[in-house]
């Protein structure tokens, strides 16, 4: 079913409607219902004054273009999923915030209104995907808006003599002419640069054409061919920013409608209307990076003061989103010259001293106005290793612990890859993930974050406490530097040592337009130079060498090897240093005997459990003890429990 609303002319909005910033039309285009549930896709438009306090934080909100009326325009894309009886609404409405455009609305058998939307201006568009359409920025005179990019290029096939600008496909250089702009290589990463001269590579596709190919401003082309022992950066000056802060406002301005408003400007009914009592967030990854910069930022506050957002969930985002600021790349997740680390990442007020910032935390402004929500924040072992987890807890100086609001849950889930693993009770290692050196981590996550997930919302619609926060504390001695000695890491014969793995949190020098705080403004230093290596921690870990403390999985009480949050890149550029965002298992050994001949100073399946029946012993009080501390649900304690009763673990024994 398709419903398609007819525009109104702009003189008569301005009329009958009010100036100020929110969502002006909805349009539904497709309705779908299946069973007891109805999901509903379409589009949603919005006006932003760039005048008005809740938006002059958005960069460069003042050069976009704008309407009759003053206001600056988007479009965004939608869809939901919502009881079709709406009287058997449960009253939350939950809104997942989409990765690169990626993920659906969910079906809440507790009636639960789930919606998602595009957010992210710089992506490339999909059928499937939610986007949102958002305005170029101008100077005031019409002409072009300019600021310096750089991109990396690494481990290319041999013979490639052309590579898209896959990050910077909407940062197009303002000329064409390579003698405006560089391209380096180096043999290694903080080796000498090596310039290429500029006559002898291009802004081009030369896939077809022979050098200098074919003119492209996405794409750049080498006379020689690209040589996969090197890594090359290319820096130039780009023009025409979009304005991707606005996908904060838009998100809003979305979910303040279906919380709050009868209709739209144009009568068109809102379809959940009455019947939100509660709204609730959760973005995992990019997504939740975005959480936690939208309430740093201030839009938890809708245009009529009241608050978006009464609870979120930032699952495995240690950072802010690198959107607000000119010629921003919110796709990043935090490889070298990638933003996020540079401002405040903190719940509480924390002096940055190391950095020169001034205190400050990202609930600030939402303390300001009453409107911060409560926060349930979840997390593992990669997010310390690879995506700067450190500075949240013990801020840029590592020396103490930053306290906890008390709006503020954190949980932290030891031993896990970025997002928790498979799950599943098997003792043979699978395949290294992605060009990695070590098999891939099951250790999952997914049940202890259902489980929470039921907690958040019940401290939002009941006002039922959380369990207590568990996540490593230097007071009590859970975190050291990264190295094997201070971790506690064993010697485990055939598996690296940890040491210079971190992924660490560098201070770069992004230039005197940069608001460090806000992650905002404008860069003018692109490569950004380093000014310092702020100090970063990781977890302690056990004897086996699995991270301790926090919120441990059944798997992780019951192991049958050892879980790390880091893994080994195993060839290319980058051969050596850690994988990306990778985590990894090391088996035990099945018996004492294979044990002993390899040298394994970890005891094996059969020391630690002795049986099969023992084993499922001690995944049983595992999971009834989590189910007791509430995180676990009794159905997924009862699934785990029959997992390894039909498990290959000490078969026979």
């Amino acid at each position: 079913m398709s419903i398609r609303i007819a525009t109104v002319a702009v003189a008569c909005l301005a009329i009958t409607t009010p100036i100020e910033a929110r969502l002006i039309r909805i349009v539904i285009d497709q309705r779908h219902t299946t069973g007891n549930s109805e999901t509903l896709t379409g589009r949603f438009f919005g006006e932003l004054d760039p005048k008005d306090p809740h938006n002059t934080i958005i960069q460069d909100i003042q050069l976009a273009p704008r309407n009759a009326r003053g206001m600056v325009e988007y479009s965004a894309t939608f869809a939901m999923n919502k009881p079709a009886d709406m009287a058997k609404a449960s009253g939350v409405l939950f809104y997942n915030v989409t990765n690169r455009g990626n993920g659906g609305p969910t079906d809440w058998p507790e009636g639960h209104v789930s919606v998602v939307s595009g957010w992210q201006g710089d992506i490339i568009r999909r059928p499937t995907s939610q986007t949102i359409d958002v305005p170029v920025a101008k100077n005031p005179d019409g002409s072009p808006l300019t600021g310096p990019v750089s991109a990396r290029f690494i481990d290319m096939r041999p013979g490639t003599n052309t590579l898209p600008l896959t990050n910077l496909t909407y940062q197009r250089p303002l000329t064409l002419d390579t003698a405006k702009a560089t391209l380096n290589r180096r043999a290694s990463d903080k080796g000498p640069n090596v310039p290429i001269p500029s006559a002898d590579w291009a802004f081009a596709d030369c896939t077809k054409v022979p050098f200098p190919g074919t003119p492209d401003p996405t794409k750049i082309c080498v006379r020689s061919g690209f040589d996969p022992a090197y890594l090359y950066e290319v820096s130039y000056t780009a023009k025409d920013p979009l304005v991707l802060g606005i996908g904060y406002a838009a998100t809003r301005d979305l979910n303040s409608f279906l919380r709050y408003a009868a209709k739209d400007d144009q009568g068109t009914p809102n379809p959940v209307a009455d019947r939100i009592k509660w709204a609730l967030a959760r973005g995992s990854s990019q997504s939740g990076v975005f959480i936690r910069s939208y309430i740093h930022l201030g839009f938890n506050q809708d245009e009529s003061g009241k608050i978006v957002w009464d609870g979120i969930n930032p699952h495995i985002a240690a950072r802010q989103l690198a959107l607000n600021y000119r010629f921003a790349m919110a796709l990043g997740n935090a490889g070298p010259d990638e933003l996020g680390s540079d401002g405040v990442l903190w719940w509480s007020d924390y002096e940055d001293r190391v950095r020169h910032h001034p205190k400050s935390g990202l609930l600030d402004r939402c303390r300001a106005t009453n409107t911060c929500p409560k926060i349930l924040e979840t997390f593992g072992g990669l997010e310390f290793w690879y995506l700067r987890e450190s500075p949240d807890l013990v801020g840029t100086d590592a020396k103490s612990d930053i306290p906890l609001p008390a709006n503020v849950r954190r949980y932290f889930f030891p031993g896990t890859t970025h997002g928790g693993g498979r799950g599943g009770f098997n003792p043979v290692a699978a395949a290294p993930p992605n060009g990695c050196m070590l098999p891939a981590n099951p250790n999952p996550e997914s049940d202890t974050l259902r489980a929470l997930t039921v907690a958040l919302i019940d401290w939002v619609t009941k006002g039922t406490e959380p369990p207590p926060s568990r996540y490593p504390l230097l007071a009590h001695g859970d975190l050291a530097p990264a190295d094997k000695s201070a971790m506690g890491f064993p010697t485990i014969p055939g598996i690296p040592a940890p040491d210079g793995l971190v992924n660490s949190v560098l201070d770069y020098d992004l230039g005197p337009g940069f608001n460090y705080n806000d992650e905002s403004g404008a860069v003018s230093k692109a490569p950004p130079p380093i000014k310092q290596v702020i100090p970063t921690l990781v977890p302690k870990v056990d004897a086996d060498g699995t991270d301790v403390g926090g919120v441990p999985s059944v798997l992780r009480q019951a192991p049958l090897g050892t879980y790390v949050g880091w893994n080994v890149t195993a060839a290319g550029f980058n051969k050596g240093k850690i994988c990306g965002l990778n985590g990894a298992f090391i088996p035990f050994a099945k018996t004492k005997a294979e044990r002993l001949a390899a040298g394994d100073p970890r005891p094996s399946l059969e020391e630690r459990y002795a049986s099969h029946n023992a084993w499922v012993a001690a995944v049983k009080t595992a999971a009834d003890k989590a189910v007791s501390d509430r995180f676990l649900l009794r159905e997924d304690a009862d699934r785990l429990i029959a997992e390894a009763e039909a498990s290959a673990v000490l078969a026979g024994k």
